[in-house]
């Protein structure tokens, strides 16, 4: 089989903040813009053949309505024994020490014949990165990632033996980052499959394994051929991989797979979310998930933009959504002037330690 792998490295620390603002329009499909994805997220409608939503606070957001949603059913992701057949024909690139699949090569590929879902396609013939109930933006590392991951390093935030949630994966670089963090076990959610395929397990893998194993020695960081023979299997940090599972679904499914299943399970320590509050109508379904999953010491990081014009969320109507609830307590612990206003959000049981 033919490897293909490229890396992009960060060489000048003090370019990062460039770097991270670029990302977005790297990970696009050359037919969609900067502009246009970015837009997509901050006004894609409501689930098709729904009523507008009735309703708007005295600042004008909207309220989350109470119609209901379609719900995609739960799905575990199984980890293939040959690692190295998860990064076939992956094109890697590098930023903030994690690896993560090139985008536009996952798109072009599943336009083929990968993408079960058919998002890929319909992403593309509606010059949408979102398409809510279809698909969720998994397909892009969305900014509120790097500054949620910029956090754990200022504020100092311990993984060690911890149990990790990525909620909404996508690429999942938060929990691949609790995993260098020797976090005790790590989670991967996101509510399209083919995310968790294509994108999620090869990133995990790609982080997990010694690279010199997979991107053919050099260490200049740059295009790289891969070894002439592969191993059967590779050889991961030690059992890394093993800590990890990967689900795709909708979140209350999801939820009811883990707390149902037939595998151990204990509720975690700590759950990680980037850009999920987007849309007021997932409020309802986010909140009890939180809620039933959380270890009841646990504490939850979410990132968000202050609004998403057009689809009507943002951090401050899901402050007041939690608010309202009285389950939770939050509390701001950061916030990002640069653009777009951007916060991070600490959220935990009211009755907690």
């Amino acid at each position: 089989m033919d490897f293909r792998f490229n890396f992009f490295i960060d060489e000048n620390e003090n370019n990062k903040a460039d770097t991270r603002d670029g990302i977005d329009s790297q990970l696009c499909s050359p037919k969609r813009s900067q502009e246009s994805t970015e837009k997509s997220k901050q006004t894609a409608g409501p689930v098709a053949g729904s009523s507008p939503r009735p309703g708007t606070d005295k600042h004008g957001d909207e309220m989350p309505s109470k119609k209901k949603l379609c719900f995609k059913a739960a799905k575990e992701h199984d980890i293939p024994e040959d690692l190295y057949k998860v990064l076939e024909n992956k094109v890697m690139e590098r930023a903030s020490d994690l690896y993560y699949v090139n985008m536009s090569v996952v798109e072009m590929t599943c336009l083929d014949d990968a993408d079960r879902e058919g998002i890929v396609s319909q992403s593309v013939s509606s010059h949408s990165d979102l398409i809510p109930g279809v698909y969720e933006g998994g397909l892009k590392i969305w900014e509120c990632t790097f500054d949620l991951i910029d956090f754990f390093s200022e504020a100092e935030i311990h993984f060690t033996n911890k149990s990790v949630l990525d909620l909404g994966c996508g690429a999942g670089l938060l929990g691949i980052v609790a995993l260098k963090g020797k976090a005790g076990k790590v989670h991967f959610q996101d509510y399209n499959s083919t995310v968790i395929d294509e994108i999620t397990l090869p990133n995990a893998v790609a982080n997990c394994v010694d690279e010199g194993s997979w991107m053919g020695g050099g260490g200049d960081g740059k295009t790289h051929e891969p070894p002439s023979k592969r191993p059967k299997k590779a050889e991961c940090s030690p059992n890394t991989l093993t800590k990890c599972r990967f689900f795709s679904g909708e979140w209350s499914e999801v939820s009811q797979l883990l707390l149902s299943s037939s595998k151990p399970f204990s509720k975690y320590d700590i759950i990680l979310t980037s850009e999920t509050i987007y849309n007021p109508d997932y409020y309802g379904a986010l909140h009890d998930t939180l809620a039933k999953l959380l270890d009841k010491n646990g504490r939850v990081y979410l990132a968000s933009k202050a609004h998403y014009f057009g689809v009507g969320g943002g951090i401050h109507l899901f402050e007041k959504f939690v608010e309202d609830r009285k389950v939770f307590r939050t509390r701001i612990v950061k916030i990002i002037d640069k653009g777009l206003q951007r916060y991070v959000m600490e959220m935990a049981f009211k009755d907690s330690s």
